[in-house]
């Protein structure tokens, strides 16, 4: 008979859209099926999302995904999942919903969050399980609605999660994963369970909660709307993954204590996988779990190519940009690549949104410091990327400070189209850059997971050998030694301007 070509589905479940990407057997990239769906935000810091909407678009990429291997000859050996963290649904006792999603970027429980971390608790909660308290995490979120919606959570017979919702919808099983339940609060990352003392502040028991299960378990037996929406027979096995920070560590091959990985998106992150949990003293960081014997440790950053974006469209001169049929980005970059390092003395806090880590404060806001007459737009220019890149290597030394200096960084995202960036980056941290060239990194992660289910691989670091080719950049040295000066320089005026935050944050709500 003729040879059967096999091919693996990974699946991204995001805040506002799904992708599915297919895999042939070596882990190369046939295509990508993408869906969106509407994240609904009000002032009062909502962000929820509908969790059918999401379900129906993960039916349908993984539908095309699968109808694309049906018309090559071939079979889907298994889907697998990687998905944003920390989303909230309360369910009836037939696991119907009684609410949308709160995502991660729901806030809502800004003021819980805050409380809670004043007390004495709050540190010791933090060192249980690795979660730090903020307003993101399900425990704060499932406090707040015990405060603001008594009766929807007295009706609640259970409490899910996107992932364990979708596994509901698709298999009729309440169960998650590991890596997404060890970012709720209320995991214990030490015992590796749900953690019933933490579980009292929130008056939800473990029996209203998913049963934890391995990342690379094994679901089959479609329910008969999922067989016929997705068009996948009922003997496909689906894999539950992990929560979408882990998967990107593991599709970048960062899987050791030697690589930090770094993503510079919209929004940024600096994570690091280790053999062991991580409590960080001073509570920047999370410790999360990617399997039951490796976590990830990191920060998330809510500032990157998004301040980026936001000073090229004020600074860069569009007039300018136009006439020579440039983007203002490119514009942007090749004014940057012409100001020194040091931006002439200029340096630049980009906290516009608020930031998580290192700082934790959503009233944070953004500054330029050191002015003076000389400055220019070009300067200004250059003063943010260095900016972005210094906010970062703050979180990446408190990485270092805990687990040690890596002898390499690999580093993902939309920045990597900036060749100055990329440079500045290894300059800024004075740590070789690695860049590989595939952007698939939390579906590629979602699906070694899948490999190992499978038997085809035996260690998760196996995807080393699965990712294609990697451009590298090296610090130079003269550079850096100019950063060298500023970067104490960055963190003493964060410092400073920290008690202001809340007050200019308040002037500007009254406007």
């Amino acid at each position: 008979g003729e040879l059967k070509m096999n091919y693996l589905i990974g699946v991204d479940v995001g805040t506002t859209s799904t992708k599915a990407v297919l895999f042939d057997e070596k882990a190369q990239v046939l295509d990508s099926y993408k869906e969106l769906y509407q994240l609904y935000r009000d002032g009062n810091g909502m962000a929820e999302q509908n969790p059918d909407d999401l379900t129906a678009a993960v039916e349908k990429v993984i539908h095309d995904a699968a109808e694309r291997a049906k018309s090559l000859g071939g079979q889907v050996l298994a889907v697998s999942f990687s998905n944003a963290n920390q989303s909230v649904i309360l369910l009836d006792k037939n696991h119907q919903r009684l609410t949308r999603a709160m995502t991660w970027a729901d806030t809502r429980a800004r003021e819980v969050a805050a409380k809670l971390k004043a007390t004495p608790d709050g540190a010791d909660i933090y060192a249980q399980t690795g979660t730090p308290i903020h307003p993101m995490s399900p425990l704060t979120k499932l406090m707040w609605l015990k405060q603001t919606q008594p009766e929807k959570m007295a009706a609640a017979a259970y409490v899910a999660d996107i992932k364990s919702y979708l596994f509901w919808k698709l298999f009729g099983k309440f169960r998650v994963d590991i890596s997404t339940a060890s970012c709720t609060g209320f995991f214990n990352m030490h015992t590796q369970d749900w953690d019933d003392e933490i579980l009292k502040l929130t008056g939800i028991t473990r029996s209203q909660l998913p049963e934890i299960v391995d990342g690379t378990t094994k679901e089959t037996g479609l329910t008969p709307a999922a067989k016929q929406a997705t068009g996948l027979d009922d003997e496909t096995p689906f894999v539950y993954g992990a929560f979408d920070g882990a998967l990107s560590n593991l599709g970048v091959g960062a899987t050791r204590q030697d690589t930090v990985a770094i993503t510079i998106g919209t929004s940024a992150a600096v994570r690091v996988a280790t053999d062991h949990p991580v409590v960080d003293p001073e509570q920047r960081l999370f410790c999360y779990s990617i399997d039951r014997q490796r976590w990830v440790v990191g920060g998330p950053l809510n500032n990157g190519g998004d301040v980026f974006q936001w000073a090229a469209n004020h600074l860069v001169d569009s007039s300018a940009a136009k006439s020579e049929d440039k983007s203002v980005y490119d514009v942007a970059n090749e004014v940057i690549a012409s100001v020194p390092a040091g931006a002439h003395g200029l340096l630049f806090h980009p906290f516009l949104g608020g930031e998580r880590a290192p700082l934790w404060d959503a009233n944070a806001r953004g500054s330029f410091f050191g002015l003076n007459p000389l400055h220019t737009r070009a300067d200004m220019l250059r003063a943010v990327m260095e900016g972005i890149c210094m906010n970062i290597a703050t979180v990446y030394d408190a990485v270092c400070d805990l687990v040690g200096k890596p002898a390499s960084v690999t580093a993902t995202g939309g920045f990597a189209r900036s060749e100055v960036w990329k440079q500045m980056l290894a300059d800024v941290l004075d740590v070789a850059v690695n860049i590989p060239e595939s952007y698939e990194s939390g579906c590629l992660g979602a699906v070694t997971m899948a490999m190992k289910s499978l038997g085809m691989i035996d260690d998760l670091d196996a995807v080393q050998d699965l990712i294609g080719s990697v451009g590298a950049y090296q610090p130079e040295q003269a550079t850096v030694r100019v950063y060298q000066k500023y970067l104490p320089l960055f963190k003493q005026v964060e410092g400073l301007l920290k008690p202001a935050y809340s007050t200019i944050a308040r002037l500007q709500q009254e406007n």
